[in-house]
């Protein structure tokens, strides 16, 4: 299997690492630019291949959080490009219609979070789970199954 990075950008997002011949690797998104840059250094450095949520701003979502949504992503990507590594942008609805995991009419956020939690503790029972890397877990393990039927 060839190294998968997932990756959910929020500021209380992650990132991890799947190669096939160990557990998953996974950390909650770096507090600053330099940890988030050795962080994307040590675990792709040019191998794999990396899945990063594609975000947007949101209706309601405030112009501050907005833009740091927006700097992180931008930092995210160009981690990944000056790592030398391929990446794809992935849909939020892609990879949560594959787990069953689209948003349920007037669902709280937090009920969402842990509805995704305890699917990735299904798909990775060896795993501590949070919050903040469940979704990276789950955007990894879709590109892990994409990169299988190419």
């Amino acid at each position: 299997m060839q190294v998968v990075i997932g990756i959910d950008p929020g500021s209380s997002g992650g990132i991890v690492r799947l190669d096939g011949r160990a557990p998953p690797l996974a950390e909650p998104m770096p507090k600053t630019e330099r940890d988030l840059w050795l962080l994307v250094h040590r675990w792709c450095g040019g191998i794999g291949h990396a899945f990063i949520e594609h975000v947007h701003s949101m209706p309601k979502q405030g112009v501050a959080s907005t833009f740091t949504f927006g700097v992180n992503y931008g930092l995210l990507r160009m981690a990944l490009i000056a790592s030398g590594t391929p990446f794809e942008k992935v849909q939020p609805t892609k990879w949560q219609r594959e787990f069953g995991l689209l948003k349920r009419g007037d669902e709280t956020k937090v009920a969402k979070k842990n509805r995704h939690k305890a699917v990735a503790q299904e798909l990775f029972p060896s795993v501590k789970i949070t919050h903040a890397i469940a979704d990276a877990l789950l955007i990894a393990e879709w590109g892990r199954r994409q990169q299988e039927k190419r």
